[in-house]
């Protein structure tokens, strides 16, 4: 079976999941730990799934570029700066293969079952992207033998829809639950969030605490 590339984006983490920072403002709690532990999950799911032969990840934090390295990732340097999109088709290009996926940096409840169900269903079609639980943004682009050309961004799944890639549905739960919110980041955690997610938010009591509250 065709192996993918799968290109991840990694922003500065000064930049990094601003609306987060409502609860890790909270005393002990660190924002920056917040958002590697996530790409963290997301970055070791892809990289034990079946279909996945390697992991790109276009960065220019040295914090993030040094955790997924030790992961067994590959870094490149965003050297367009020119924003999300620029840098993921930056990346697909030094990633190579005729089949190259985009994911989503905040996906920790995300299963490397899952992300082999849709990189399956999506060699069927040259373009193809997964919607987030909100059906308003994007998780998954894939492309098979043709430019990837992501169109992430605000109302990114009409975006891709408008430009003719193809929507994919499927139980695949943790691959739909991006982390922008702390409803986002709760809704993960009932899911199952991964080791790194997981363990950061039981050993941080001021975390967890505007977790729990309402």
């Amino acid at each position: 079976m065709p192996s993918w590339s799968v290109v991840v984006p990694a922003k500065r983490l000064a930049v990094a999941k601003t609306r987060l920072r409502p609860l890790t403002g909270a005393p002990g709690a660190d924002h920056g730990a917040l958002v590697l532990a996530l790409l963290a999950d997301t970055v070791s799911a892809a990289l034990a799934c079946s279909r996945v032969a390697s992991v790109v990840v276009v960065t220019d934090d040295p914090d993030a570029a040094d955790l997924v390295q030790g992961l067994g990732a590959r870094t490149v340097p965003d050297e367009p700066d020119r924003g999300l999109n620029p840098a993921l088709e930056h990346g697909a290009r030094r990633a190579g293969g005729d089949h190259v996926a985009a994911l989503s940096s905040d996906l920790p409840a995300l299963r490397p079952a899952e992300l082999a169900a849709a990189l399956t269903a999506a060699e069927a079609v040259p373009r193809c992207f997964v919607a987030d639980a909100q059906g308003t943004g994007t998780t998954l682009l894939t492309a098979v033998g043709v430019p990837l050309r992501p169109r992430f961004g605000r109302g990114s799944a009409r975006a891709h829809a408008a430009d003719g890639t193809v929507p994919l549905t499927g139980a695949w739960p943790g691959l739909l639950r991006d982390v922008d919110t702390p409803d986002d980041l709760r809704a993960a955690l009932a899911l199952g969030a991964g080791p790194r997610t997981a363990e950061l938010v039981r050993g941080s009591p001021g975390l967890s605490g505007r977790l729990t509250a309402r």
